[in-house]
């Protein structure tokens, strides 16, 4: 299997493994809801696939949940996010209680790293 067809499976997978937080997430950035600004949901960008990505604002939304505070993932997370902000890409981190609990505010975060001022909710 080549590795972009092992990529093209990770996404797929991911995608329908989401967890609720991705879900509701998703629900509220696709279709260029939020600024207008168009987002892809595990979407490759360079070696690893990422929850969300503006690839017109170099903006990168991930959605954590519990186990990304055990060492092994936190030293991944850590790398990942060196070499993607290396790459040119912000990138925004929320916990999954976070966006269940506080969507506007964190669809405000997220406007305000595309360059908004106000959501369009």
């Amino acid at each position: 299997m080549s590795a972009a067809t092992s990529r093209i499976t990770t996404t797929r997978i991911l995608r329908k493994s989401a967890t609720d937080a991705e879900i509701a997430l998703w629900k509220r950035l696709r279709n260029r809801q939020l600024d207008g600004a168009r987002f892809r949901r595990q979407h490759p960008v360079g070696e690893f696939v990422v929850d969300f990505v503006s690839l017109e604002h170099r903006l990168v939304v991930e959605v954590d949940g519990g186990h990304h505070n055990e060492p092994d993932s936190t030293c991944a997370d850590k790398r990942r996010q060196e070499w993607l902000e290396k790459s040119g890409y912000r990138v925004l981190r929320f916990w999954n209680n976070e966006v269940l609990g506080n969507m506007e505010g964190v669809l405000a975060r997220i406007q305000d790293a595309l360059g908004g001022t106000s959501p369009s909710l």
